[in-house]
C-alpha cells in the first residue's frame, strides 16, 4: 500500500475554464425565475425592474433568447409550459400554411378539441396565427389554466391533421400530441395551485 497515491481533486479553475462557462443550475434557476415573474407578476420593485428588463431584452432580442433558458425544463413546470408554447407559437408563425392544413385535416377527428382550440372555421394562416398568438398573450392573466388547455387543444388538433395527411412524418406527429399531453397535464397543476 506504500505505492498508493491519493489523486488529485479538480479545483475550482478546472470547472471555471469549460467551454460555455455558464452553469445550467443557474441558468435553470434565471429561467424559472423569469417564468414565474412574467406568468405571476412582480413581488417587489426588484422583480419589477427586472420584468421591464427581460420585456425589453424580449422587444429588442425576440421571445427565443429568453425562452432558451425555459428549453430544459420539466414538462410539468411553468417554464417547460412556457417552453411549449413558444415553441408551437414559433412554429405557427414559421409555417403558418402548414399548420392551417394540418388543423384543418385534425379537426375532423378532434372535435372536443376543435371547440376548446376556438379556431375560426374555416382555418387559414391567418386564422391560426391568431390563435397562436391570443394563447402567448394569455400567458400573463389570471387564466393560465385555460390558456394552456387550448394550446394542448390545438396542438392535438394539429398532430392527428399531420398523422391523418401521412406527412412522411409520423414522429412528429405523436411529438405534437405529446406536447398536447403535457399542455393539458400543466393547466391541471395550474388549476390546483401546483404549477410552479
Amino acid at each position: 500500500m506504500s505505492d498508493f497515491k491519493r489523486p488529485s481533486l479538480p479545483g475550482a479553475a478546472l470547472f471555471e475554464a469549460q467551454a460555455g462557462g455558464d452553469d445550467p443550475a443557474e441558468l435553470a434557476a434565471a429561467g424559472h425565475r423569469i417564468a414565474t415573474l412574467l406568468v405571476r407578476g412582480p413581488r417587489t420593485p426588484a422583480d419589477e425592474g427586472l420584468v421591464e428588463r427581460v420585456l425589453h431584452l424580449a422587444d429588442e432580442e425576440g421571445l427565443g433568447v429568453i425562452a432558451d433558458l425555459w428549453a430544459t425544463a420539466p414538462a410539468d413546470s411553468l417554464p417547460g409550459a412556457l417552453w411549449r408554447l413558444y415553441l408551437l407559437r414559433t412554429w405557427v408563425h414559421r409555417q403558418p400554411d402548414q399548420a392551417a392544413r394540418e388543423y384543418a385535416s385534425g379537426k375532423a377527428h378532434a372535435p372536443v378539441h376543435e371547440v376548446l382550440a376556438g379556431v375560426v372555421d374555416p382555418p387559414g394562416p391567418a386564422e391560426v396565427i391568431a390563435l397562436a398568438d391570443t394563447v402567448v398573450r394569455g400567458i400573463v392573466t389570471s387564466d393560465l389554466d385555460v390558456t394552456l388547455d387550448r394550446a394542448a387543444s390545438f396542438a392535438h388538433i394539429v398532430g392527428v391533421g399531420r398523422a391523418q395527411l401521412d406527412s412522411g412524418d409520423p414522429h412528429s406527429a405523436a411529438k405534437l400530441v405529446d406536447t398536447a399531453v403535457h399542455l393539458r397535464r400543466a393547466a391541471e397543476l395550474e388549476r390546483h395551485g401546483e404549477l410552479s
